[in-house]
């Protein structure tokens, strides 16, 4: 194992926690990849991995090796990988706990052992059956055997804002005395309240030895939905590290969100006067890319990275963007890593976003003109969920919007390969009576069934997202494929409904299809072919 110090933005070895620079310490890969649904396969935790050491995370911890076999190859391949962050593990207060810590950790750069000790009086009563004498001597001995085995130790007391005070202090002098660099403290079942949490680590860092060289930790849980009010109430008491992870995942309710932490302290930085070492540009594809590891989405309305975050829809707050950026928003969405802020086309848009838009798309309207635009479209709105650059360009040239057009899935079949490509045969009817049958190949039944499409009807489309929402519950439930394709310069969107969700694809695809057909009848393309009748 590397016993040179960490790195000086890491480490512990008197550096003073007065400094206005708060570490990062990102949890996804432990805390938030164990809670349902987001479990993730060794080449996804890699692949993260290396995001968040591009994003900047000052520490990230990989997993707890002594889980299982996985967990502990996991820990290993990250240390081996990462240059620049310090690599922890997590380890209870228990011999072979710390010694496998440690192993997995031996091929880092930098490396940090996680030990965690439960010290309220419930925990101390129900979970361990110990004595507060117990539980000092416990944390005495676990942190002695990992300061042999890692140049840095950290130590939490789990569910630290139930445990008394005092007591805490007593744990926390132990373990520092011990040789824990960092203490940690976990606000674990999300109980606490921002003033409650201030005046804890106020009180710690004025009782705790020696505190002005110990860097004072956060961990929050969002049960009540105050975890980084939580952690950022810890920040202004004077911690210097805060526990994240990336949409704010974890067990139960999640912890405290990285991005919101991040984006708050930057915002806010008169107010805070503290900073950190995230590149904040990259806070939104490190968003997307946990949505894409785990299927698992975030909320519209998410704070810093949801669709919704930098969208205005009212008129009255889209009239004031167009004048002035700064009535309706505090930061710019380039900061995060979003091309530019969206003005959402919908009921409640005004003439003037109507108008930018259409102008952006190539159309400038008189006003005798955009007022019959704007009747038809807020017609269009009422009967819509979603208004698209497609839509508008329909309106503008004073076409129906509806995607019903000349082309209709007859017969489906597709077929994939474990660990290869995947194959489509479509056989489709235009309204002229014509049957036209195409087969596609593809990454997937998606991409395949999208290029056998193309074929059939001549209209390139280029697949750039496709989503499935589920529509009722059981094994007759359907699914709603939402699909986005360019073609030409613009991005056109069609939906579909089935039980069978390549179907769905297909569906949304001709949805888009059908579209094009009827904004450009005239369109010239290389004329399908006809299926040869049977004598």
């Amino acid at each position: 194992m590397n016993n040179q110090p960490a790195a000086t933005n890491d480490s512990s070895d008197g550096e003073d926690v007065s400094s206005d620079r708060v570490l990062i310490f990102d949890t996804t890969l432990r805390d938030g990849e164990q809670a349902p649904g987001f479990s993730m396969d060794l080449h996804a935790k890699l692949k993260l991995a290396h995001a968040l050491e591009e994003l900047g995370v000052d520490i990230l911890e990989a997993g707890f090796p002594q889980a299982s076999p996985d967990d502990f190859n996991a820990v290993a391949k990250i240390a081996q990988s990462l240059t620049k962050t310090t690599v922890a593990g997590l380890a209870r207060c228990v011999p072979g706990d710390i010694d496998s810590c440690a192993r997995a950790l031996e091929g880092a750069r930098r490396s940090r052992i996680h030990l965690f000790l439960s010290t309220s009086p419930l925990h101390r009563e129900h979970k361990l059956g110990m004595s507060k004498q117990q539980v000092v001597e416990a944390t005495v001995r676990s942190v002695e055997r990992a300061r042999q085995l890692c140049h840095e130790v950290e130590f939490s007391a789990e569910d630290a804002l139930r445990t008394e005070p005092e007591f805490l202090v007593e744990v926390f002098n132990a373990a520092a005395a011990a040789g824990a660099t960092t203490l940690n403290a976990p606000d674990t079942v999300g109980y606490t309240t921002p003033a409650e949490m201030f005046e804890l680590f106020t009180y710690l860092r004025k009782n705790v030895r020696n505190a002005e060289n110990l860097i004072f930790s956060s961990h929050c849980h969002n049960d009540l939905g105050m975890a980084v009010a939580n952690s950022l109430a810890a920040v202004s008491a004077g911690a210097r590290q805060m526990e994240c992870t990336i949409n704010g995942i974890g067990e139960r309710a999640g912890n405290a969100a990285l991005e919101e932490l991040v984006m708050a302290l930057k915002v806010r930085a008169p107010h805070f006067g503290v900073s950190t070492g995230i590149d904040t540009r990259k806070l939104y594809p490190t968003s997307r890319l946990l949505t894409q590891l785990t299927g698992q989405g975030v909320p519209r309305n998410k704070a810093i990275v949801g669709d919704n975050a930098f969208a205005h829809e009212s008129g009255i707050h889209q009239h004031g963007m167009l004048k002035h950026r700064g009535t309706y928003e505090i930061m710019h969405p380039q900061d995060v890593g979003i091309a530019e802020t969206s003005l959402v086309l919908g009921k409640h848009s005004g003439r003037h976003a109507l108008r930018e838009r259409l102008q952006k798309l190539g159309h400038t309207p008189d006003d005798a003109t955009l007022d019959g635009i704007f009747a038809r479209f807020k017609t269009l709105a009422d009967q819509r969920r979603d208004i698209h650059d497609d839509d508008l360009q329909a309106l503008a040239l004073g076409q129906d919007p509806d995607t019903t057009g000349p082309w209709s899935l007859l017969r489906l079949n597709a077929s994939s390969q474990l660990g290869g490509g995947s194959s489509t045969a479509v056989t489709l009817v235009h309204e002229d009576g014509r049957e036209v049958a195409e087969t596609g190949a593809g990454d997937g039944p998606v991409d395949a069934v999208l290029h056998a499409i193309t074929r059939a009807t001549g209209i390139e489309l280029a697949l750039t997202q496709f989503q499935v929402r589920a529509m009722g519950e059981g094994g007759d439930a359907q699914g709603r494929a939402e699909l986005t394709a360019r073609h030409g310069s613009l991005d056109w969107h069609g939906n579909g409904v089935s039980t069978d969700i390549v179907e769905a694809a297909a569906l949304a695809a001709l949805a888009i299809v059908n579209r094009i057909e009827r904004q450009a009848p005239a369109r010239s393309h290389s004329a399908p072919k006809a299926l040869e009748s049977t004598p």
